[in-house]
Order: C-alpha cells, then sequence, then structure tokens
C-alpha cells in the first residue's frame, strides 16, 4: 500500500491562473513544497503522490474513459480489442497503460519525455509495458524512430497530454504517422480547443484534422476528466478515430502550422 501523502490546496481566492498553472503543497518535515500540477517530473519521484492528486482527490476518470470508448470503437468493426499494438504517447507512470492493459491488449509500448515517469513506471508498475522510451518526438533520430516502427502499433493513444505544451503538435503528428494506416487513434482534449476563439496551433490542427481526410472519427463524447482543486468539474471530449493516411507537411501549411 503506498503512503497517503499530506497535500494542501490553495484557497479559492487564490487560483485564478489557467489549468496548467494550478499548483499545490506537498506537506513533509520542513517548509511546506509548492509544485505546480504539470510538473510531472517532481511528483513522479514521489510514490503514489500523483493518483493521490489526481484520482483520489480530483477523481480523474480519463484513463477508463478513453479506453472505454476506444473498445467500444472497435466492437463495431471486425477487430479484436486484444490485437491492438499500442503506442501510449505521454505514458507518465503508466496508469493509461494499466487500463489498456486489464482489457488485454497485445501489446503496449510507452513513450515519454520526462526520465521520472519512466522511473516511476518501473517502480511502481514493473513490467507494464513491453517497451518504453524517453524520446522528444520534436526530434526523433532515426535510429529511435526505427526501433519505435519495429514495435508495429497498430493503435495510438494519448490521455491527458494535449494542449497544453506536454505534447506539441509536431510530436502528435510524428505518433499519428508512426501507426500503421487503418491504425486506431484515441485521445482526449480539454472542451474548450474545440472553441474557434481558441487559435493556437494545437486547437487549429486539432479541429482540421477531426474533419479531415487523414482520420475517420468513429466517436467523440464529453464527459467530466476531473475535478478543479475548488470542486467545479472539468469537462473534456473523448475521440476515437481511424488512422486513413499519414498527415503531410502541406496539410499543416494549409491551416499554417510548421512542423520544423
Amino acid at each position: 500500500m503506498q503512503k497517503r501523502h499530506r497535500i494542501q490546496f490553495p484557497k479559492k481566492d487564490m487560483t485564478s491562473q489557467g489549468q496548467d498553472e494550478t499548483y499545490f503543497y506537498l506537506q513533509g518535515s520542513g517548509e511546506p513544497r509548492k509544485i505546480r500540477f504539470h510538473d510531472y517530473n517532481e511528483i513522479y519521484q514521489v510514490p503514489g503522490l500523483y493518483e493521490q492528486i489526481f484520482y483520489d482527490r480530483l477523481k480523474c476518470t480519463s484513463p477508463v474513459k478513453v479506453t472505454s470508448i476506444l473498445e467500444t470503437a472497435i466492437m463495431q468493426s471486425s477487430e479484436n480489442f486484444s490485437e491492438l499494438r499500442v503506442l501510449d504517447l505521454g505514458a507518465g507512470n503508466g496508469m493509461m497503460g494499466e487500463e489498456l492493459k486489464k482489457r488485454g491488449v497485445s501489446r503496449l509500448v510507452g513513450v515519454d519525455i520526462i526520465p521520472e515517469a519512466y522511473d516511476a513506471t518501473v517502480r511502481d508498475r514493473p513490467g507494464l509495458y513491453d517497451a518504453y522510451h524517453i524520446q522528444d518526438f520534436t526530434s526523433l533520430d532515426q535510429e529511435a524512430k526505427d526501433e519505435i516502427i519495429s514495435w508495429d502499433c497498430n493503435c495510438m493513444v494519448t490521455v491527458a497530454a494535449l494542449g497544453f505544451g506536454d505534447i506539441p503538435v509536431k510530436a502528435f503528428i510524428q505518433a499519428f504517422n508512426i501507426i500503421s494506416e487503418e491504425g486506431w487513434v484515441a485521445f482526449n482534449i480539454k472542451e474548450t480547443f474545440f472553441d474557434k476563439t481558441d487559435v493556437s496551433g494545437f486547437s487549429l490542427m486539432m479541429r482540421e484534422l477531426i474533419f479531415s481526410e487523414y482520420l475517420d472519427i468513429y466517436q467523440i463524447e464529453r464527459y467530466r476528466h476531473r475535478f478543479s482543486i475548488d470542486g467545479e468539474p472539468l469537462f473534456y471530449f473523448a475521440i476515437v478515430g481511424r488512422k486513413n493516411a499519414d498527415v503531410t507537411d502541406e496539410f499543416l501549411k494549409s491551416i499554417d502550422i510548421n512542423l520544423s
């Protein structure tokens, strides 16, 4: 059983920052330690801290939700969930991978940019992934790319990691293009990324990709991702589709997004 940590959220009138700037205090023997929610490298170093904050306190449902709608979409096809060879982009400490493995995927390859994520996975969920690569997908060298391609993944998942700078456009497209044609793609995004007033590169890319020739959408579902520290629900969209072809540079340039 993991140790319970003493954590404290700031008072409501102190939390005017955006979701990616939210923080908490980790209480210990000395001064309280201030940690942002997106300081994953610090959070992963403390066993059980990530789970306690996001799953116990804030009731994150995304791994279960995204896995569930992926399973439902595959049931509509002639394929089996157990035949999936999954590339888990932004795998973190294995929460999404654990949910996929429960449902019997045949192969699971994790990718993250943070070494602490790999260390936490090995520490807390040893043997979960068939391989786990620490790589920056915005500058993936050919040797690393060939190694990941050799796993012949026919599905890409990424959960709770898109749109805040954690996984840039280039990294998402690189992973999308690595999986096989007609491979499955499952991810979630904050509901505001569908708002046309959001003109960030990531939001533009997502809106265009979802309705493009490169991806056939099977399911889109709005759901409660988790609660904020103030107890307000944060809504996301869970999306499952099927890849038709690799995304080209020309497509991204047509919506003023540059991969370089």
